[in-house]
């Protein structure tokens, strides 16, 4: 079984948002699982509506940090006041013929939106990404998701597939998922916070 993943970047780290305020970046800890329940209670039902797995549950947030110890995910936190604010991870493909492929998932608190910090966020991922030697990463979403969308494609990243009716939500309706890809290389010179 691998280890877990290891940063080149010294975490925690600060940064500014554009609002004036200072997040911590760090890495996420098996620590962090009740603080991770609580976030997620606090976002609103639409987000948790198209999240791909339920980190409300307690079982879910385990298997996350034992991905996380197994090296399968690699998740930073943003923390303001103490308060967690957003997370983004990259997780790991253990097949072989795409192992050079990561998938991003970001998630801010609405109370922290329109700050930067999803931005910045995926900055940090993707240059954790380029240390891992991974080459594409790639961001799923349904197509109701069209802030989402906007917000990766200002990014750089393009729609690769629509899969119609190929998810279902929380609420048991099937949804089209929309796989967007950006490669790795050159990434972080079109981020500004």
């Amino acid at each position: 079984m691998p280890e877990q993943i290891k940063t080149n970047r010294p975490y925690p780290i600060q940064i500014k948002l554009r609002d004036g305020r200072s997040a911590t970046l760090r890495v996420m800890e098996p620590s962090d699982l009740d603080k991770i329940i609580e976030f997620a209670k606090k976002l609103p039902a639409d987000d948790l509506l198209f999240l791909r797995t339920d980190i409300t549950d307690r079982s879910v947030v385990r298997q996350w940090i034992d991905n996380i110890k197994n090296g399968q995910t690699l998740t930073l936190l943003a923390e303001i006041d103490g308060e967690l604010a957003a997370y983004a991870s990259v997780h790991l493909d253990q097949a072989r013929w795409t192992r050079n492929v990561g998938e991003i998932r970001v998630i801010t608190s609405s109370r922290f939106r329109n700050t930067g910090l999803g931005r910045r966020l995926v900055a940090e991922v993707f240059d954790l990404a380029r240390s891992l030697g991974l080459k594409k990463i790639t961001a799923q979403m349904t197509t109701e998701q069209s802030a989402a969308r906007a917000a990766f494609e200002s990014l750089g990243f393009q729609v690769e597939a629509m899969l119609s009716d190929w998810v279902e939500d929380r609420r048991g309706r099937s949804r089209d998922l929309i796989i967007m890809t950006h490669d790795v290389e050159g990434f972080s010179d079109r981020i500004v916070a």
